[in-house]
């Protein structure tokens, strides 16, 4: 197939689904990925595309929505590291809200292994993957279906969060910027995602690189009620990821980054340093503390002395005494 030809199919696939992946696209005009992200980048370059970490999306993500399908096979290592992550900051007992999503999806499944925990939600895939979890009681909002993604909105579901308070709210969406906070390409969906931040203490946004930069049509979640972003490791060359992430810890936001290696203050990697000690968190999962020094026992930095050496002691104290009452 010549150059020409494959782009021509390429360009059909993605604007038949709104987002395909690398793999899939390989896969159908019978070539490597190398061969299809050089062609993927040409087109992003005639303005026909864009480019996605893993895929490539219709251009001016503010108009259309990628369904599940699509969704599902785009970034999925990158969204396994982050939900490995974020389920370290849930606690046993605890009572939160779950959005819908594919990343919020992959972390209801390891959430499923906390115990006492109640998850409300309008996701039918986050409550499927928690459906068999004995230990967990899901509340699933009222709505209406949609189809695109198995998640209920309009006014049934909003109303059925009226009145409710958790410890925190997870959610997902189609773009975060520092200018605009988290942003989704439907109307719905934004809708139902700011009633779910509204019954939490805390927001947590679990957002891959890719997203980073990204502005979509509808507001989420304004970047002063973001808590905390959750997200992947950027690649080097990732400029627009890194400042990004920047100005997100600039307004306040914690940040922590699956799949870094160690903790505190962020640098290098092409992640954004601060002076001062102060920025972007960096986590690989969640934080564990260290052993704190042994306690010392009384008398122990002149060193131990064995039970034999002490019977001696003992004995030859013994024998004195002994002498000493014969020669009286």
């Amino acid at each position: 197939m010549f150059a020409a030809e494959r782009r021509q199919l390429i360009l059909e696939m993605v604007r038949a689904n709104g987002a395909v992946s690398l793999r899939e696209l390989a896969r159908v005009v019978q070539t490597s990925e190398v061969t299809v992200r050089r062609d993927v980048r040409a087109l992003e370059a005639e303005g026909l595309l864009d480019r996605r970490h893993g895929g490539a999306v219709l251009p001016g993500g503010f108009t259309r929505e990628s369904g599940f399908p699509q969704k599902s096979h785009l970034a999925t290592a990158e969204k396994t590291a982050i939900a490995d992550l974020a389920a370290g900051l849930v606690e046993e007992g605890e009572a939160i809200v779950v959005g819908a999503g594919t990343t919020t999806q992959e972390l209801a499944r390891r959430l499923a292994r906390v115990p006492g925990l109640t998850v409300v939600t309008n996701s039918l895939l986050v409550a499927q993957a928690l459906a068999h979890a004995n230990r967990v009681e899901v509340v699933m909002t009222g709505g209406t279906l949609r189809g695109s993604n198995y998640a209920l909105v309009g006014s049934g579901a909003e109303q059925s969060l009226q009145g409710l308070r958790v410890s925190k709210a997870f959610l997902s969406g189609s773009g975060l910027t520092a200018e605009r906070g988290l942003s989704t390409s439907n109307m719905l969906s934004a809708s139902v995602d700011r009633a779910l931040v509204q019954a939490a203490a805390e927001v947590v946004v679990l957002a891959d690189h890719s997203k980073l930069g990204t502005d979509t049509m509808f507001q989420t979640v304004p970047t002063d009620v973001i808590t905390r972003l959750v997200t992947d490791e950027s690649p080097a060359h990732d400029d627009r990821a890194a400042t990004e992430l920047q100005a997100l810890a600039d307004q306040g936001v914690q940040i922590a980054v699956a799949g870094a290696s160690g903790g505190g203050a962020a640098n290098g990697s092409g992640t954004p340093g601060a002076s001062g000690g102060e920025s972007v968190a960096r986590q690989q999962r969640r934080d564990v503390p260290l052993p704190g020094p042994r306690r010392q026992v009384p008398g122990a930095a002149t060193g131990l002395r064995s039970a034999t050496a002490l019977s001696e002691q003992n004995g030859g104290t013994e024998r004195a005494r002994v002498a000493d009452m014969r020669r009286r």
